[in-house]
């Protein structure tokens, strides 16, 4: 139930005194937000800001950077693996114990990957966080999701994943410049330290949060029988797919097509990453609006994007100003695949959510793999295809749902 709301209001005409209490319980709510956006953004940057320093690491080690990336891909497989399992067998355990032991387990693995001198210890040290990263996700949308009246809830969410996109967005970049210019353990000294500073702050300001209806497995897992969850599944793959398919090889795209220099493709990627973010605040007001418009009008945005980016993608200025229109789609593009899975299947958040983050990391490698024999076999250039091709399915899984399901009884949580 939300914490706050329509209930609220009504009070107030009855006793104005209720007003404090009403300011008070909306600004610790925003504090939970907030902290939930930092932990998101601190696991996230675990996960994302690796691939900043991976040279800094394999040189380290002494091996390939193609081995030392296997910290990035063996920590999205494991996420990818763990996703619906684990966020279902801590359900009924309360949140803010829960949410502790994950960045309690993040740190920890930081500090062990901060002074392993094995490439196997390093190894262990990414998986096994990487096993409980679905359960602090699944929890903190949750949270979010409850913490206001159902109509606000995408706008709640929008501001977690908004943590997520800086994650992307700036973890990179920052353990980069941490490495380059001071050392590469004062790099990884930084997702400790932002995990760790989460791990207090939930300690300190988070309120007691036991689950009150505690959900049985079965009952969770049988949202798996409703062909709106798999049609669901489907979209969140295939617009994920379509993002990532593409932006996965944007700096590939800005060097080999656009002829950019090194500094202006690093800058036309924080582009991408500023307006990402901005794209989570939009749809949080666009889910909220009118979602059924929202998720049917996506796939022809981006595929109009996607058409655009391919006949430009010669000149340097025409391609940045797209660059930052595909980042605000891509960011509206998060928001949409959680609220797709989690409206799907209402009965069950904690299991949705982790279903999302599941199928996201499917789309992302499946996208990718796509991308990489696109470009072997055609060259850079085409792989925009990739992106337009899965924009296309899912606007046909988009419309199998809209069409089948009731909106009035099925999109509104």
């Amino acid at each position: 139930m939300p914490l706050y709301g329509l209930g609220h209001f009504l009070l107030l005409l009855v006793d104005p005194s209720i007003k404090i209490g009403v300011v008070i319980l909306v600004k610790r709510n925003n504090l939970l937000i907030l902290i939930l956006t930092v932990g998101t953004f601190g696991i996230i940057n675990t996960e994302m800001g690796v691939i900043g320093i991976l040279p800094s690491i394999a040189d380290y080690f002494h091996i390939s950077v193609s081995k030392a990336g296997w910290l990035v891909s063996l920590f999205a497989l494991t996420v990818a693996i763990c996703g619906p399992t684990m966020p279902l067998l801590f359900s009924g355990i309360n949140r803010k114990k829960v949410m502790l032991l994950v960045l309690g387990i993040f740190v920890l693995g930081n500090i062990v990957s901060l002074f392993a001198t094995n490439f196997t210890i390093a190894i262990i040290a990414r998986v096994i966080p990487a096993i409980f990263h679905p359960i602090y996700f699944s929890a903190a949308f949750t949270i979010a999701a409850n913490s206001v009246d159902k109509e606000e809830a995408p706008k709640a969410v929008a501001k977690v994943l908004m943590g997520v996109s800086a994650g992307m967005v700036l973890g990179v970049p920052i353990a980069s410049f941490l490495a380059s210019t001071v050392s590469l353990h004062i790099a990884m000294l930084f997702f400790a330290i932002v995990n760790a500073l989460t791990f207090i702050a939930t300690l300190v300001f988070f309120p007691s949060m036991p689950v009150k209806e505690k959900l049985s497995y079965g009952k969770q897992v049988s949202v798996l029988k409703k062909t709106i969850t798999w049609l669901s599944i489907v979209t969140v793959i295939l617009i994920n797919s379509a993002i990532f398919g593409v932006y996965s090889y944007l700096a590939e795209y800005l060097k080999t097509v656009t002829n950019m220099s090194p500094n202006t493709i690093s800058f036309i990627l924080v582009i991408f990453g500023v307006a990402n973010i901005i794209g989570n605040i939009i749809a949080g007001k666009l889910l909220t609006k009118d979602t059924i418009k929202t998720v049917v009008s996506y796939p022809f945005v981006l595929g109009i994007v996607y058409i655009i980016l391919f006949l430009i993608g010669q000149f340097t200025l025409p391609m940045a100003v797209i660059t930052l229109v595909w980042g605000i789609v891509a960011g509206i593009g998060n928001n949409i695949n959680q609220y797709w899975i989690t409206s799907a299947a209402p009965e069950a958040p904690d299991f949705a959510n982790g279903l999302f983050v599941t199928s996201a990391n499917v789309g992302t490698t499946i996208g990718t793999a796509v991308g990489g024999l696109f470009i072997s076999q055609l060259g850079t250039q085409y792989v925009v295809l990739v992106g337009f091709l899965s924009v296309i399915l899912s606007l046909i899984s988009i419309l199998l749902r809209t069409n089948m399901y009731s909106p009035t009884k099925q999109f509104f949580r």
